[in-house]
């Protein structure tokens, strides 16, 4: 966990960007603070500010108002040589990875090395090292486009890993990966985390990258942060509008009708009392039911029994429920109302 002294933080944050058009405001008065050592998720949808915010925080776009303060040093204040410095300290990785093609695995990852000038040897052996860690030693020699998406991040990361950085930053790291990939790469970050003692900074879209890694959690809408907390906290109690939204997804903003609809009877005939039907039914299907009826009794360990469940109006949603029925072969049929 993160001790209670902060790394980073962001004090009045504004960002403009200047268009034909007129001013926009990419972020207004944002005040963050991250612990060293934490994982930090921001998350939010797309264009509320998340990319604008993490490279605000490495400078890579200059704020055009308030502070950014990197261990108590504000960047702003600082000349260009120790921000050059203070900005090696923060690694970055991308959505699309952002490889040099013409570069094999290793001389990607002695990149910055050479920029922050390494001798090639120290350079090679902290490379190797890094791409121990991240399981790709034996591809060192392997070019970009001979590897999987998750391959490419792993490099990626071993790359921002490279001149011992205190922060890694992770701008949509994930958003390009399948599931099982997403899965293996949030793992990693993990582990860099506990190890390495780096704090790692997650942008996202996807609660679900939150809910894997992360300590605490900001959320951005619309240029300003909503709220900030725990991830537990969150998840148990959003407190903004855009939280709901984002935590209990689209169905917090729709009202779910019942009315005179569909009722549907599942008979209980030997299925293990252990296996929650229902529960599975609704995780799948992100659909509300309404019991009517339900007489059911765990004999041994099996369920026996029936129950009448009223479907939601909406005609999606009901397919959505049938098919499950029928896909999990669970006996039912459709009955009028009670």
């Amino acid at each position: 966990m993160h001790s209670a002294e902060p790394i980073i933080e962001l004090v009045g944050l504004g960002k403009e960007f200047y268009t034909a058009s007129g001013p926009i405001k990419a972020l207004d008065d944002i005040n963050l603070s991250i612990g060293r050592g934490e994982i930090f998720g921001i998350i939010g949808l797309s264009g509320a500010g998340k990319s604008t915010l993490v490279r605000c925080i490495n400078y890579l776009e200059i704020p055009t108002s308030g502070t950014v303060l990197f261990e108590n040093k504000s960047l702003t204040a600082m000349r260009p040589r120790e921000q050059r410095l203070a900005r090696q300290s923060m690694g970055m990785i991308f959505q699309q990875f952002n490889l040099l093609a013409q570069r094999n695995v290793l001389q990607n990852v002695c990149f910055p090395l050479e920029i922050a000038g390494v001798s090639k040897k120290d350079a090679v052996d902290r490379a190797m090292e890094l791409l121990e860690m991240v399981g790709l030693s034996d591809r060192s020699k392997a070019y970009p486009s001979q590897l999987s998406g998750g391959q490419k991040q792993r490099v990626a990361i071993a790359r921002a890993l490279a001149t011992k950085p205190k922060i890694l930053l992770c701008d949509e790291a994930t958003s390009a990966l399948d599931p099982n990939t997403t899965k293996s790469i949030l793992s990693l970050l993990k582990e860099i985390n506990k190890t390495l003692e780096v704090t790692v900074i997650v942008i996202t879209h996807e609660m679900a990258v939150i809910e894997a890694v992360c300590d605490r959690v900001a959320i951005i809408d619309q240029s300003h942060i909503a709220e900030v907390g725990s991830v537990a906290d969150l998840f148990s109690e959003p407190k903004s509008k855009i939280g709901r939204q984002l935590i209990l997804g689209e169905a917090a903003e729709r009202v779910i009708q019942f009315g005179d609809s569909k009722n549907v009877r599942i008979t209980f005939d030997g299925r293990s009392s252990f296996e929650p039907v229902l529960s599975n039914m609704i995780l799948a299907c992100k659909v509300p039911i309404n019991i009517i009826h339900a007489e059911t009794k765990d004999i041994n360990g099996t369920a026996m029994g029936q129950m009448v469940i009223q479907l939601p109006e909406d005609e999606l949603d009901q397919k959505r429920i049938i098919n499950y029925l029928k896909t999990a072969k669970i006996t039912h049929e459709e009955v009028k109302s009670l």
